[in-house]
């Protein structure tokens, strides 16, 4: 067994509290010996709302979080919210330790799965640069793709309210637009919950956030 003084510390940055649990049964399946410690700030996710987009104030707000991680001895941090990914790959860029997104792991399986990609979705303002990284992603590896999105912001509400049964009914609901995809990726951390709900309606591969994140952060880290 690895010992607690071996194993990698790893700092999870969140702007929901609805992201934490998913990202954490996640860590108990994969990578259970992984030293976690959590970061949250919700008011993320309002701030962003109204600025409309990623200010340099939002910039320096994700930039701070992980000179945070870095400073209490994190050997990588890993973001739980889709909707900062230009400020995350910013700081990552120069930062000493690995610092992913939420979501490019995910991508990469998406892109082995097939040319037409659907994405279910629940917070709107991520949806644009999700589309828009998920296509650069693609061109990097000279794959011509097309991507489709669905939100239903309504299943977030009821995340937030505590209400699962209702988030992932309506997710299971709004998933048939997406029927004729090779591949529906779940955008949001937090809708890994509808993972098996969305799976059951659906003849292609749902793929979630939550497991290929932490997957690659274990391979980055050894």
């Amino acid at each position: 067994m690895i010992g607690l003084d071996a194993a990698p510390r790893v700092v999870l940055v969140h702007a929901v509290p609805v992201a934490m649990a998913p990202v954490e049964a996640a860590f108990k399946r994969l990578w259970p010996q992984a030293r976690r410690s959590n970061l949250l700030d919700d008011g993320l996710p309002a701030d962003l709302e109204r600025a409309g987009q990623l200010t340099p104030e939002l910039h320096e707000r994700i930039a701070r979080l992980v000179d945070h991680a870095v400073g209490i001895g994190a050997q990588g941090v890993l973001f739980t919210c889709s909707a900062f990914g230009d400020a995350i790959a910013a700081k990552a860029a120069c930062s000493p330790i690995p610092v992913l997104k939420p979501d490019q792991a995910m991508f990469d399986l998406a892109l082995e799965a097939g040319r037409r990609i659907g994405m279910l979705a629940t917070f709107a303002p991520a949806v644009p640069n999700m589309e828009r990284d998920f296509r650069a992603a693609a061109k990097r590896r000279g794959i011509d793709v097309d991507i489709e999105s669905v939100c239903v912001p309504e299943a977030m509400d009821a995340a937030r309210a505590g209400d699962t049964a209702r988030h992932n009914r309506l997710l299971v609901e709004a998933a048939s637009q997406l029927a004729h995809c090779d591949a529906v990726m779940l955008a949001q951390f937090s809708t890994s919950v509808a993972l098996d709900a969305v799976q059951s309606v659906l003849a292609c591969p749902v793929l979630s956030s939550p497991d290929a994140a932490v997957a690659l952060l274990k391979k980055q880290l050894g």
